[in-house]
């Protein structure tokens, strides 16, 4: 077995049959693999006609590159498709150990079609070189982990296994998959992808393998990330201490963490919700994904008080941010809640934080009220409305039903002026680091792939003084200026971290100041490839153009290219960004010239040859 396995498994659940491809090494330096590779297959094999959850939809899963092998963060899978949310291009990256299992089984993904007639879980036996579609009748209707358990107990105690919950199988729309057990639980969350699986009928994919990665030169590649194992690890001591919502203080700070549906700009009570508040409570352990040199996942508990919650996965910012700020909750322990449960379902803690606050905003208006919430009073900072609601939006009950459609679809449903207040971009509800405190991500957010997405760029990272000279930036950049540089920022972001999922590496390592050299060096001790920093930046442009290729024609116009009005004309009323709004009309015709786009968004065909890329 190479590096890479160069095969992938075709599975049509209708005919409950399967079948082996090849992929070639041609392929792979063209398009690496993940979401790079799967959107090359996408948009070769597309059919704009389809909806999302017809059965001929394809759900395509692939690991990176260096997925399975000790590359520092070498864990990442790709869960790729039309998003069932947004309508168009979207791709949710999954940490843990599933990938590489997968890797270990002997393929580098999947490409999963049609609908079987009755539930079913994909059994990929590696050890016995085994395929089979098994029957999970006696599953269907129960959360993650019950489901994850019994698995285990059927197949093997080793195996890793990536499932649905309840809002999956009930095809909510801000439903994710969930991977690993409860003290270590990962999601490949975003735009609804877990709505795709139960749309399909199955309810978990489980892998286990034997076969390991062979390297060009071993020694090279274990000296080289050992020496950059070493380096992120001292980068990323506040990451390794605190995991992600050790920054909640720092973003309420900037300005970067939205509030109240996105209206407040400060917060006093921040520090009862943070992640060093939250882990020197209630902290058991400190976890680690396959290869991950840094640590961020925390295990936690909570033995006591009103909200107490069995020990599992620890909150992330986002989660923090969504919970708590967007929410106005101040009670930890219900955010840790709000969190199991989110998982204990299957449910995007970002898209289902934003669509409660956003229903919290129409009960205030009295848009909707207690006839359509089941009686519940759904009010900012009632903890108790919070985690009622994530259950009816699980289910589909009550205003759960319209929420689990998104905030956009929501909008539309409850009208008198509620779009104004729907925070989304392309029908993704916005991540939260906030567009008007660091106006790149106002740009990113516009453009993005898969719509208000933050991972595609991270450029607010420049703003916080992680910097990457190799990039381009050895300094910080003014932070509430709507120019040239923060257009400039987003593009070279963008590109750079589109290398990451089809490499199969966690952006985190970015954060410990990997920029392209290092991933460049990485690359080429562990695949033999003699790739530049250049190489990285192109590669990631080539596929950022491809997915753009993809979203055109899915019907995305230069008029999609925008932010919700509230982000656009309502500046935040106090804090470090307050009174600052973000030009789009300055910042996009500069991207869309470094982009090489018309004034439709549509790339131009110099540039799409020069890339490699097909004629539109």
């Amino acid at each position: 077995m190479p590096v890479y396995a160069g095969k992938l498994l075709r599975v049509d659940l209708t005919k409950g049959t399967w079948a082996e491809e090849t992929i070639s090494e041609d392929q792979v330096q063209k398009w690496l693999l993940g979401s790079g590779f799967a959107a090359k297959l996408f948009y070769d094999e597309m059919r704009p006609e389809l909806d999302p959850l017809d059965p001929t939809s394809p759900l395509m899963v692939f690991n990176g590159v260096l997925t399975g092998t000790f590359a520092p963060t070498g864990c990442r899978s790709s869960w790729c498709g039309r998003s069932p949310l947004t309508g168009i291009w979207n791709e949710a990256n999954l940490g843990n150990y599933w990938g590489a299992e997968l890797r270990f089984a002997g393929y580098d993904g999947l490409v999963v079609t049609g609908q079987a007639e009755k539930p079913v879980y994909l059994w990929i036996n590696g050890l016995e070189n085994k395929i089979e579609l098994r029957d999970a009748s006696h599953l269907w209707g129960k959360e993650y982990f019950e489901t994850a358990d019994t698995l285990l107990t059927e197949t093997d105690r080793r195996a890793q296994v990536a499932g649905i919950g309840p809002a999956g199988e009930n095809l909510v729309k801000i439903a994710g998959v969930m991977s690993g057990p409860t003290d270590h639980v990962r999601a490949a969350a975003r735009g609804g992808m877990r709505a795709l699986l139960g749309s399909k009928n199955l309810k978990a994919i489980v892998v286990r393998g034997k076969q390991r990665p062979q390297y060009p030169d071993m020694k090279a590649f274990r000296d080289e990330v050992k020496v950059q194992n070493a380096f992120i690890k001292e980068n990323s001591v506040g990451m390794s201490n605190f995991g992600t919502s050790g920054g909640v203080i720092g973003t309420e700070k900037f300005g970067d963490m939205p509030m109240r549906n996105w209206t407040l700009g400060s917060w006093a009570e921040v520090n009862q919700v943070s992640g060093q508040t939250i882990y020197d409570k209630y902290l058991v352990k400190h976890s680690f994904c396959f290869a991950c040199p840094i640590g961020c996942g925390k295990e936690v508990e909570v033995t006591e008080g009103k909200y107490q919650v069995p020990r599992g996965e620890g909150v992330e910012y986002e989660t923090v941010a969504g919970f708590a700020g967007l929410t106005r909750n101040a009670n930890a322990a219900s955010v840790i809640l709000a969190n199991s449960l989110c998982n204990r379902f299957g449910l995007d803690t970002i898209s289902t934080s934003s669509a409660i606050a956003f229903a919290m905003e129409a009960y205030e208006r009295e848009l909707i009220g207690p006839e359509d919430t089941g009686g519940v009073e759904l009010r900012f900072s009632d903890p108790d409305a919070i985690l009622a609601m994530i259950e009816k939006i699980a289910y589909r009950r009550d205003i759960g039903d319209v929420l689990a459609e998104g905030v956009r679809e929501a909008a539309r449903r409850i009208g008198n002026g509620a779009e104004d207040f729907a925070i989304h971009v392309k029908g993704l509800e916005i991540a939260y680091h906030d567009p008007r405190a660091f106006l790149s991500m106002a740009v990113n957010y516009a453009t993005a792939s898969r719509g208000g997405c933050h991972l595609e760029s991270l450029s607010y990272w420049n703003g916080y003084g992680v910097h990457h000279p190799d990039l381009g930036y050895s300094e910080t950049l003014p932070l509430h200026e709507s120019n040239a540089e923060q257009a400039r920022l987003a593009y070279d972001y963008q590109n750079f971290m589109s290398v990451y999922n089809p490499l199969g590496l966690c952006k985190f390592i970015a954060k410990g100041l990997v920029g392209p050299e290092r991933i460049a060096q990485i690359v080429n001790s562990g695949l033999g490839w003699d790739w530049t920093a250049e190489d990285v930046l192109t590669t990631g442009e080539r596929l950022f153009q491809l997915k753009r290729l993809i979203n055109l024609r899915l019907g995305v116009t230069a008029a999609d290219d925008t932010l919700p009005k509230r982000l656009l004309t309502e500046p935040r009323p106090s804090g470090d960004a307050a009174g600052v709004l973000p030009d789009l009309e300055v910042m996009l015709p500069v991207y869309y010239r470094l982009r090489d786009w018309d004034q439709n968004g549509v790339p131009g065909q110099g540039r799409l040859e020069q890339l490699g890329l097909p004629e539109i």
